[in-house]
């Protein structure tokens, strides 16, 4: 399965449209971008809430933009990918795998120092691995298994989430803050440990009908975060600190939520300094089900009229030596200027270059500016 099968909605920005240029939402066809922003669907979010959005961006009409490769590769000027989500919150799914969740708990252990990672990883890893491979969260086994931890010391406020009946949702962005393919992603200044977290990006509408899936970067600080859990706020939600992208591939015939369920997410980063690392996120590890995580975040108990944006979770938790000479044992951290891509044949690649929050551009084009700009263009 390729994304160039699918059926693809996104959004770029150009220099070309209104006072001084706007984003407009698109689509790809033949291998070409068009531009099918209309006063019927001005934004991604009101093409998503329509009653079959795939309908209607396949028999939307357009304007030819650029050919698809030249727009992924930045050789486009004056148009440039952004996040193909606009006006739906980001939310995002924390500790759904059972590796990722081991990690978790040994960087509250370490409460943020990475020096301290490897012996904790060494006397808790195994074991708590072989207790919560194959446990249902909720289930009476996993409650069986909580006692056994608590009576030897092990709880932890990850396990409860990892393997308890509720699942871990948080904000992870701002509506509108999200970067697309080909941006800056920032890292907060204070952070000395942290990495990339490649997943899979449901787009839900406000019903709570899951219309299609893209990628992203839930970008992690294991030190913010380790040193108390309180700080997740600081921790996940900085300036471009969440990439999305390069699209929402919508279901139809050809892409459905059991592709997403058998997804496979490859990741790579490559550093300036030569250093290279691989992983994957395998997404039939996932111990709770899209649908149930999806069905923990919307509903009575709360609300998202523009709909929302769904981190799942991933199973990649790096514990490979960065710098093995000059500090063994402390795993992976990103330097500035690393390249970090996420990729999925079913949906495509999204590349980002690390550098710090602070020297990343600035957020400034918000639910304001977009409402100004469209209706500037006539399309409100």
């Amino acid at each position: 399965m390729s994304i160039k099968d699918g059926l693809l909605l996104g959004r770029v920005w150009r220099d070309d449209v209104g006072p001084e240029g706007g984003p407009c939402v698109v689509t790809v066809l033949n291998g070409s971008v068009f531009d099918i922003t209309s006063q019927a669907g001005p934004t991604v979010r009101d093409i998503c809430e329509m009653a079959e959005p795939a309908a209607y961006v396949r028999d939307a009409a357009g304007q030819a933009l650029c050919a698809l490769e030249d727009l992924l590769n930045g050789q486009v000027s004056g148009v440039r990918l952004l996040a193909p989500c606009d006006l739906h919150a980001v939310k995002a799914c924390g500790v759904t795998f059972a590796g990722s969740m081991i990690e978790r708990v040994i960087e509250e252990r370490a409460a943020g120092d990475p020096a301290a990672a490897e012996g904790i990883r060494n006397q808790i890893g195994a074991l708590i691995g072989r207790s919560l491979k194959d446990l249902k969260p909720g289930s009476p086994e996993a409650n069986a298994v909580k006692g056994a931890l608590i009576a030897e010391g092990l709880w932890s406020q990850y396990l409860e989430v990892g393997i308890g009946p509720d699942a871990e949702v948080f904000s992870k962005a701002q509506v509108l803050s999200s970067v697309g393919h080909s941006a800056k992603i920032g890292l907060h200044p204070s952070s000395t440990w942290n990495n990339p977290e490649p997943e899979v990006v449901l787009a839900v509408t406000s019903k709570g009908a899951i219309v299609g899936a893209t990628l992203g970067n839930d970008v992690n600080l294991r030190d913010i975060e380790g040193r108390s859990a309180l700080l997740l706020s600081k921790a996940k939600d900085n300036n471009a600190s969440c990439a999305i992208g390069p699209f929402i591939r919508l279901f139809d015939e050809t892409f459905s939520l059991d592709d997403v369920r058998r997804a496979v997410l490859e990741l790579r980063v490559t550093g300036t300094d030569g250093f290279e690392l691989t992983g994957h996120s395998a997404m039939d590890q996932i111990s709770r089900d899209p649908e149930d995580l999806v069905a923990q975040t919307i509903g009575a108990h709360h609300q998202y009229p523009d709909g929302l944006m769904l981190f799942l979770g991933t199973l990649f938790a790096p514990t490979q030596d960065r710098d093995p000479e000059g500090a063994p044992g402390e795993g992976f951290t990103h330097k500035i200027g690393d390249t970090v891509s996420i990729s999925s044949p079913a949906l495509g690649t999204l590349t980002n270059t690390v550098d710090l929050s602070t020297h990343c551009p600035p957020w400034t084009f918000g639910a304001r500016a977009l409402m100004t700009n469209l209706a500037q263009r006539g399309l409100l």
